[in-house]
């Protein structure tokens, strides 16, 4: 038989970075204490309707942008019923027929046999972004056999990010899922931490033989690592190979990824799909935006979105950044890749070959090789950094002007993560590191006494 094709498919849940939620005035904060930021509207108290929070929809237009998505002017919100303990009113809100984008692209690069020198760069279809609320969250204490919910994550708006079954393999879509994140951060539309839920993902995963349709798929649901997504895809196509070649069927199922095991388990079928029974938000008219041409002489611009006033000031997004650092300081594309990937390693970078004589391509490999190494080693992140780009700096100065040794700028930077608040010279002296202004005064006597051996 021909290899088995992989197919992978990704919806994507951001969290949109508002101060409040999507249609209430409940404040948004993680870890708060439990149904603390709970309005009548969140707990679907009678007679309370939907506010539409301006800041949410700025922030999808503008992720909408940035994966170069076409902006509907008019969107519409529909209601998905489902009934489930931390979803009060029984539907959540949505934009199931008329999202507010469509039809993007988002490229990404990843690794060729995990070499950094070798990278290639693919494109993962959009097919729609949409807005709409989060749920709230179970809490399942076994012990007392009894579900606890708390409605503080109730109405967070959400944007869900459907990506077209692109993919072929958990390392890209890891690879596609950290562009986004770093898009995401980069815009400020979301914060997009995984590890507090801001950020979440279903993979959709078939195998499939060359010519023939697509097999038949499983959603892996809620996974909030991009090293488990990776992993959870890798072993669903496994298995889906396994399970067809002994002779099997792949079941429509819903499946959850356990990362103690490294496994998928079955949670629920599809077979009895429910009839979520979409129907028009009646509490909601169409979300209705404007671009420069369209935009109402007589209008109200504090009561309007205008696309164009937003596509304007897009920051440079994580490519043109990359393209940016390679340029400039004329380092190797992969390392662009590794300041970018690592928050605020980027700044770090620049703010040393700033304060320091050396050369970018020499700080580079200080940043990467040392600094990054002993924060990875140490589980902390840059912001944690015991030793500061002006230290750094510093260090590196000293090295440039040939005052100290490599392997003395290696002991001193030993010292710096102490964090005793010294400065490189002061370790210096106090280690008593010997200094090279008396060893070039021996270089110079030795060449002496060659050249005068040269000469008889």
């Amino acid at each position: 038989l021909a290899p088995w094709v992989p197919v992978v498919g990704l919806e994507i849940h951001a969290q949109i970075s508002s101060n409040s939620k999507l249609f209430s005035g409940s404040q948004v904060q993680f870890a708060a204490p439990p149904n603390s930021l709970v309005s009548f509207f969140d707990a679907s108290l009678p007679g309370t309707l939907p506010v539409l929070n301006r800041r949410c929809v700025e922030a999808a237009v503008m992720t909408g942008l940035a994966l170069n998505c076409s902006i509907n002017k008019k969107s519409l919100f529909d209601r998905k019923h489902y009934f489930y303990a931390d979803l009060p009113a029984g539907y959540q809100i949505t934009q199931q027929r008329v999202p507010i984008a469509v039809n993007g692209s988002l490229s990404y690069s990843l690794c060729i046999d995990n070499k950094m020198s070798q990278m290639v760069t693919k494109t993962v279809r959009i097919k729609q972004i949409q807005l709409e609320q989060d749920s709230g969250k179970s809490l399942h204490d076994d012990t007392r056999s009894q579900t606890l919910v708390d409605l503080n994550r109730a109405g967070v708006g959400l944007m869900e990010v459907v990506m077209e079954p692109d993919m072929c393999c958990g390392e890209e879509a890891a690879a596609a899922v950290r562009e986004l994140q770093l898009i995401l951060q980069t815009l400020g539309s979301s914060q997009a931490v995984m590890a507090e839920g801001q950020l979440r993902v279903d993979a959709n995963v078939s195998v499939h033989h060359p010519g023939e349709p697509y097999g038949v798929r499983t959603e892996v649901k809620n996974i909030n690592s991009i090293r488990f997504l990776a992993k959870a895809v890798d072993y669903e196509i496994q298995r889906q190979i396994e399970e067809l070649e002994n002779g099997g069927t792949i079941l429509n199922e819903t499946r959850a990824f356990d990362s103690k095991l490294g496994c998928t388990v079955p949670m629920r079928d599809k077979e009895g799909k429910q009839d979520y029974r979409f129907m028009p938000e009646p509490n909601l008219p169409p979300l209705i935006l404007y671009d420069a041409k369209s935009l109402p002489a007589n209008m109200n611009h504090q009561q309007v979105i205008n696309i164009d006033w937003i596509h304007e000031r897009l920051p440079d997004l994580p490519s043109v950044k990359r393209e940016k650092l390679v340029e400039q300081y004329g380092i190797l594309p992969e390392h662009s890749f590794t300041l970018l990937n690592e928050d605020g390693l980027a700044e770090f970078f620049e703010s040393v070959v700033k304060h320091t004589q050396m050369k970018p391509k020499k700080v580079i490999g200080w940043v990467l090789n040392d600094l990054l190494s002993y924060l990875k080693q140490h589980s902390l992140t840059v912001k944690e950094s015991p030793v500061s780009s002006f230290l750094l700096a510093d260090l590196l100065n000293l090295l440039e002007k040939k005052e100290i040794s490599s392997t003395a700028a290696k002991q001193v930077l030993a010292e710096l993560w102490k964090g005793e608040g010294k400065t490189p010279l002061e370790i210096v002296k106090e280690q008593k590191l010997e200094l090279l202004q008396d060893q070039k005064e021996l270089e110079q006597i030795c060449q002496a006494v060659i050249d005068g051996q040269e000469n008889e």
